[in-house]
């Protein structure tokens, strides 16, 4: 009889590969400092309402465009094409969203659909819902490593120069970086173009920061990693998809129609999630626009022997297997 997890769920054998563990040393610790700085947010002297309204800009910017159109609907699954300058563009605010460069990231979520919710999908709840929204990014699994997991889900990414250089020496990172200095200078930059003391653009420079650089950055995280665990755990179901996806309300808006997860799992390859007029999809609100203005083409609309139906029954769980 297998162990069940804290929720009642069997719990998921690893394979031997994947049983190789060890703290990421490297990504770990960036998780903690942006909690920390992040934190700062209910110091009274780093709000502004100009660092909140660009900090809910930035949530746009960043997390419907980099990650639910650029990450996942452009990169992984080709849901539309578009232009090379703008993918290119677009793939910047993706890495501006800290989750890696754009080739691995991708090489993550196709692995995730090769095994949904197995024992080699790298973020099931059914190991633990802690673990598949958190816990997997603080380990380094044996068989997680960047270079094979691309060459074996991202080839087509690694085939273009711009993404290589992405990924090789950790450049994503150091656009990180750059980035939330140009956030202080934002920020600073405002504040003195106002007439400002320099005591008062530091101030207005360092509120930016916090807000569109941490805050942002841990609402982007937390509402992704969601998908992962609160979206294969509570929600409604429309279609048997052979896994544990769930369609999430509170999910669905949070994260620009990513929540409709388990529409997405029944017909990964389209761009839009949202089946149901109520279901609202911004992601593919925004992908509809980029089609109306010629920035988009290709779309893949819904399979028509896809449509929705009455809620259904829960997957059953088995010795660890989905049936």
């Amino acid at each position: 009889m297998s162990e069940l997890s804290a929720s009642g769920s069997p719990l998921v054998a690893p394979s031997s590969a994947a049983a190789a563990q060890r703290f990421n040393w490297q990504y770990a610790p960036l998780l903690l400092l942006c909690h920390l700085v992040g934190l700062l947010a209910l110091v009274p002297w780093f709000f502004s309402w100009t660092a909140v309204v660009l900090g809910v800009l930035g949530c746009y910017l960043f997390g419907t465009l980099g990650i639910s159109v650029c990450l996942h609907r452009l990169l992984t699954h080709r849901s539309f094409a578009c232009p090379l300058w703008l993918e290119h563009t677009l793939s910047i605010l993706a890495v501006c969203t800290v989750q890696e460069s754009p080739a691995y990231w991708v090489a993550i979520h196709r692995r995730h659909h090769h095994f949904a919710d197995e024992a080699d999908d790298p973020h099931s709840p059914r190991q633990t819902v802690f673990w598949a929204h958190v816990g997997w990014l603080t380990v380094k699994r044996g068989d997680m490593q960047p270079v094979p997991l691309i060459e074996r889900y991202a080839m087509d990414l690694w085939r273009d120069p711009f993404q290589q250089r992405l990924e090789e020496s950790d450049n994503w990172a150091k656009i990180v970086l750059a980035s939330w200095v140009a956030f202080f200078a934002l920020g600073f930059g405002i504040a003195i173009a106002s007439g400002a003391s320099v005591a008062e653009a530091m101030q207005l420079g360092l509120s930016v920061l916090v807000w569109l650089g941490a805050v942002r950055t841990l609402f982007g995280w937390h509402t992704a990693w969601a998908v992962n665990s609160v979206c294969h755990r509570w929600g409604y179901r429309g279609y048997a998809t052979g896994d544990l996806s769930r369609n999430n309300v509170l999910i669905g808006f949070l994260a620009s129609g990513e929540g409709w997860h388990n529409n997405h799992h029944a017909d990964p390859n389209s761009a839009r999630h949202g089946r149901r007029w109520w279901e609202f999809d911004l992601a593919w609100l925004t992908i509809r626009l980029l089609e109306a203005v010629g920035l988009a083409w290709d779309v893949k609309r819904p399979s028509p022997q896809s449509a929705p139906s009455a809620p259904i029954a829960e997957p059953e769980e088995r010795n660890g297997a989905v049936r």
